[in-house]
């Protein structure tokens, strides 16, 4: 089904730039109430529901007011607004309020999906699959979450969203402004309305805003291949993306949400700063959409979709059933099943999954898998040594991120698995508005010889911080020494709900400073592996440094509270500063990762000096021989003897 709109309704015409400043968090805004079609009358139609029934808009005149909300299982966030409908429609048809649910989408399995939907959160109003698009093109709806209020003589009061709790690129656990509701109220009591029109951030339907132009291209003969290519690793049945981009029906049903994520640069998930006139990319794993495919991409869209010769197909991409590494040499689950609630904030759930190989193993190739993807935010996987002398430091193993879930090294280069390792899984869910339980797996493969090179991480953080209120651009900073030569094979900046925008920087032994990656629009949901091309070779004696952008203002529909003072913390409502960096040493390299030393050192003399400690009252403490400077010997066993001291005394 595509989206024609034959308007009942004059609708505005509500576009974003394509230019790369398109912000990736968009929360509900304001539109022109005369241009949206409010205060018009909406015309009568006739509908069938889910159960059989008929019925036309009329039928409701007798109502207080009525509510028409489109919906729908197979956008995400429709599911997310779906208990929250449910709820309001609870709370509002004892005040005379009516309510009739729309779902717009009309694909394989819509029926049975639209029914356990609403019978899962309680829908009691009349629920109609729009097979014939008559109750879309008289509304002009222009997202699967878009909601329209009428009166008792069909008049349009307001259309646009429930709430702002979930947008495009961000949710909060509570909403700030609440349209629905404060429209309703205002309505039942007399008042003026405080919303009039609002858009509705969703899934996207498809509308014929401006002249069709026209393109030899069609699907068969050129989008399905741009498709294969560039989304379907993700979408597709099985893949982690909500919806499949597989066939034409697919790319029909779902070529409005298309067009708004590709104009926006938002899809496919790719936040490095372009490289304009260089070919090939430096990174191995860019997703971006090349200029070429997204000109004609966008142009067939607006051309009609046509469909042409089915004879013009490509061959059928195959994607593996299961494990895109292959098939796994070992593989490690959850040692117990995770409920994740409908909404709210989920800790962070840490768990451990003993191995027991003798010997060390060598990691050639990663997968992880979430039984439930649509909740699983991020996984890390650590690898402890618990055969270690002394406190082992836990080295990072694998990881997962939506679109980022496998990686295999290139030959004669792997991760260390120590024998009788521990693993520790730190899994991060976002509930999405249905409950649910996962069992994530981590599946392996390894090497048959020992590699040449080992491939090891370590993190350029700053933990000492603290965010203003309302600060649109605040900046933070953190370096770390490195004093052997090693090889940068992939970067991964992280930060939450406030981050802006992210910086790696090197500064090399004689002075000079080199840009690594630049990410001008980051994005918390996607937190990309950016893999080199090419190993960047840094010499033994520089420093990488991080810089990152946090916007705390209220512009930031993302952001949890404006308010409050920001520190370092896990939750999302915290924040984080790191760089992650993913390098190789030879194999038998014994020199230990980066660690906090070589992260206060910033002058790289091998010292600390009382200036370089972010508290000077320590110096005293860790300058055990009290020549003026601390080595990192003592450092290091000034902490040890810390640790050893009695719990009481570590406290105090």
């Amino acid at each position: 089904m595509r989206y024609l709109i034959l308007l009942s309704l004059p609708l505005i015409a509500i576009s974003i730039s394509a230019e790369s400043s398109s912000p990736i968090k968009q929360a509900p805004q304001p539109l022109d109430p005369a241009a949206s079609g409010v205060g018009l009358l909406v015309k009568d139609v006739k509908f069938e529901t889910l159960d059989g029934k008929s019925g036309r808009l009329r039928d409701f005149n007798d109502r207080k007011a009525t509510v028409v909300a489109f919906t729908g299982p197979n956008c995400p966030l429709s599911k997310r607004f779906a208990p929250i409908l449910a709820a309001i429609e609870d709370t509002y048809s004892k005040k005379g309020v009516s309510f009739l649910f729309i779902d717009p989408t009309f694909i394989k399995n819509s029926e049975r999906d639209l029914k356990e939907l609403s019978n899962e959160v309680g829908y009691d109003g009349p629920v109609v699959l729009d097979k014939d698009e008559s109750l879309t093109q008289t509304f002009g709806a222009k997202t699967t979450t878009e909601v329209f209020v009428l009166d008792g003589a069909r008049t349009l009061l307001y259309r646009g969203a429930v709430d702002d709790r979930y947008g495009l690129g961000y949710q909060r656990d509570d909403a700030r402004q609440h349209y629905l509701i404060e429209v309703l109220d205002a309505h039942l009591s007399g008042k003026n309305l405080p919303y009039r029109a609002m858009t509705a951030p969703g899934c996207e339907l498809l509308t014929n805003e401006g002249k069709a132009t026209q393109t030899n291209h069609t699907f068969h003969n050129r989008i399905s291949r741009i498709l294969q290519q560039h989304c379907m690793e993700c979408h597709r049945d099985g893949g982690v993306a909500p919806f499949p981009l597989a066939s034409y029906q697919d790319i029909r049903e779902n070529a409005g949400m298309v067009r708004r994520m590709v104009s926006d640069n938002l899809m496919p998930p790719w936040f490095a700063a372009s490289e304009k006139g260089k070919y090939p990319s430096k990174w191995a794993n860019d997703r971006s959409l090349p200029p070429l495919d997204k000109t004609d991409l966008l142009a067939w869209i607006k051309a009609g979709l046509p469909e042409g010769d089915p004879a013009d197909a490509p061959i059928a991409r195959q994607f593996p059933e299961e494990w895109s590494i292959g098939k796994p040499d070992i593989i490690y689950e959850l040692p117990e099943e995770i409920a994740i609630k409908a909404s709210g904030t989920m800790p962070y759930v840490n768990l451990r999954v003993k191995t027991n190989f003798p010997e060390d193993r060598w990691v050639q190739a990663f997968e992880v898998l979430p039984t439930a993807p649509e909740v699983v935010h991020h996984v890390i996987v650590f690898a402890v040594d618990t055969k270690a002398k002394g406190r082992s430091r836990p080295e990072l193993l694998a990881a997962y991120v939506p679109g980022n879930t496998h990686v295999t090294f290139p030959e004669g280069t792997a991760r260390i698995l120590p024998a009788g390792a521990t693993l520790h899984f730190q899994m991060h869910y976002t509930p999405t508005g249905v409950a649910t339980i996962d069992r994530t797996r981590l599946g392996m493969r390894f090497t048959k010889e020992k590699p040449i090179y080992k491939v090891r991480n370590f993190g350029v953080r700053n933990r000492d911080f603290k965010i203003p209120p309302h600060a649109e651009n605040h900046k933070l900073t953190a370096t770390k020494s490195v004093n052997n030569e090693i090889k940068i094979r992939a970067l991964m900046p992280h930060m939450h709900l406030r981050g802006k925008a992210f910086r790696y920087e090197v500064v090399l032994p004689d002075g000079r400073r080199e840009t690594l990656l630049e990410v001008p629009r980051y994005d918390f949901n996607w937190q990309i592996r950016y893999e080199l091309r090419n190993p960047y070779e840094l010499p033994a004696g520089s420093r990488v440094e991080v810089s990152g952008w946090f916007d705390n203002s209220a512009n930031n529909p993302a952001n949890p509270n404006p308010e409050a003072t920001v520190y370092w913390g896990e939750q999302t409502n915290n924040e984080m500063l790191i760089g992650y960096v993913e390098y190789e040493t030879p194999v038998d390299d014994s020199t230990p990762a980066p660690g906090m030393f070589e992260q206060l050192d910033k002058n790289s003399d091998g010292f600390l000096s009382k200036e370089e400690l972010p508290r000077p009252i320590l110096f005293g403490l860790l300058d055990h021989n009290k020549d003026g400077q601390v080595t990192k010997s003592e450092a290091i066993n000034k902490i040890q003897e810390i640790r050893q001291r009695p719990s009481r005394r570590r406290k105090e």
